[in-house]
């Protein structure tokens, strides 16, 4: 399966090639139905831990990515969007028509009356609005990137840069100043009939030193891995480094299950782990859950978690990573027996998540 997705997908080689300072950043136009817009800043003080701003304009054909609950209208007239930290929240997810509460412009986008997103590469500006949480954020991205998926038939796009925040953020009337490191992201995709991913995990931490770990799988309805990655990019030296081979992700620990409001059952992550070694370098991180997690990523949440890295021997640790995952696999690979668990590493040299 991986095989196949180095056949339709570029994003490996543009990984080991120097920055394109061209990059496509547009609203829904020509074939290009289905828009993401991501801002994500990990390693905020407490209580923060983190702050997201994810849009997805136009709900996709994929399990992981579609969300059935925001619908109103039609799916390509759906914005689903999610705007969090780490304490409770109720607005959090907000769902739009694009005809009857968005106003997309060239190098500008509102949503409602409460989120505007406006500039164009390098700079952005997010302004939100809104009696639980209001930002000001001025985004700054730097010609640092990764590329997670770049179609050779020009199907879909999605993109990440490096990126420095400045601004303020205001929860519940109390105001925190924010001058952080973040991860700016873009995506576009025709609407595809369909596309059999149904699971997704994506975390960010912020090292020390300017330096950003990113890591991500994705699997299929058959639990088939599509992509495991491990991306380190630092920002002092410029440069941006990817591994996805012998990447490893495996859950030790899950919450009770949980039932979305999409009516997918889904168990949430409460202890993991990533790893990775080959001749040259290992990393190796251990992660738990802050228990805060919130739905309305597509499919499935967002929350926060502790960690513990360990890069070529250095290890260092910290309390606010940033985690996305969605699990809309048939139960019967998300509850894992042991015996099925020693079977799976011999069909799968991979390990999956396993119910305890």
């Amino acid at each position: 399966m991986q095989l196949l997705m180095n056949l339709v997908d570029d994003s490996k080689q543009l990984n080991q090639a120097q920055f394109p300072f061209k990059l496509n950043y547009h609203g829904p136009k020509g074939r290009f139905k289905i828009i993401h817009q991501g801002l994500m800043i990990p390693g905020l003080p407490a209580p923060l831990h983190y702050f997201n701003f994810l849009t997805i304009i136009g709900q996709p054909n994929a399990p992981m990515l579609r969300n059935e609950y925001a619908i109103k209208h039609s799916a390509l007239d759906t914005v689903s969007l999610i705007s969090s930290i780490s304490p409770h929240m109720v607005g959090h997810f907000n769902a739009y028509s694009v005809a009857d509460d968005c106003d997309f412009e060239q190098n500008q986008f509102k949503f409602g009356e409460r989120e505007c997103l406006k500039g164009s590469i390098p700079h952005f500006q997010l302004i939100r609005s809104d009696e639980e949480l209001s930002v000001n954020l001025h985004i700054n991205t730097q010609p640092i990137i990764s590329h997670f998926t770049k179609s050779k038939f020009g199907l879909f796009d999605h993109w990440s840069l490096m990126c420095h925040c400045t601004g303020e953020i205001i929860y519940k009337g109390q105001s925190y100043s924010i001058n952080h490191l973040g991860s700016f992201e873009y995506a576009r995709a025709m609407n595809l009939p369909y596309l059999p991913l149904c699971f997704f995990t994506y975390q960010i931490i912020n090292l020390n030193n300017q330096r950003q770990l990113l890591l991500a799988q994705i699997r299929n309805n058959f639990n088939q891995i599509m992509q495991s990655r491990i991306y380190l990019r630092d920002l002092t030296n410029h440069t941006s480094e990817m591994f996805d081979e012998q990447v490893y992700f495996k859950v030790h620990r899950v919450y009770p299950k949980v039932t979305t409001p999409n009516q997918q059952d889904m168990y949430l992550p409460r202890e993991f782990e990533w790893n990775f070694k080959n001749s040259n370098r290992s990393i190796v991180v251990n992660a738990q859950s802050r228990g805060d997690y919130k739905f309305g990523l597509a499919a499935g949440y967002v929350g926060s978690f502790k960690y513990q890295v360990e890069i070529d021997g250095i290890q260092e640790s910290g309390e606010s990573g940033y985690c996305e995952y969605i699990d809309c696999r048939p139960l019967k690979w998300q509850e894992r027996n042991n015996q099925e668990k020693i079977l799976d590493k011999i069909l799968n040299p991979v390990p999956c998540t396993l119910k305890k």
